[in-house]
């Protein structure tokens, strides 16, 4: 079992970044049609913790639950 994280993600931004905070920001360039903002943040957040990382809840809102694997 992993660690339970609050973030918000923010599509169609200039500039994909992580925003430190509470909860996480996390910036994505992607749009939140069909799902590509999700595998974007998906991409983003595993890279910044080096780590597995899935959403658990608030698929279709912007606040979302994640789950980080540790390695």
């Amino acid at each position: 079992m992993g660690r339970l994280l609050k973030i918000r993600v923010v599509p169609d931004s200039k500039k994909e970044e992580i925003v430190q905070g509470r909860p996480l920001i996390v910036k994505v360039k992607e749009p939140a049609s069909r799902g590509l903002a999700n595998k974007a943040c998906i991409k983003l957040v595993s890279k910044y913790f080096s780590s597995r990382v899935i959403i658990v809840s608030g698929g279709k809102r912007p606040n979302k639950t994640v789950e980080v694997f540790e390695k």
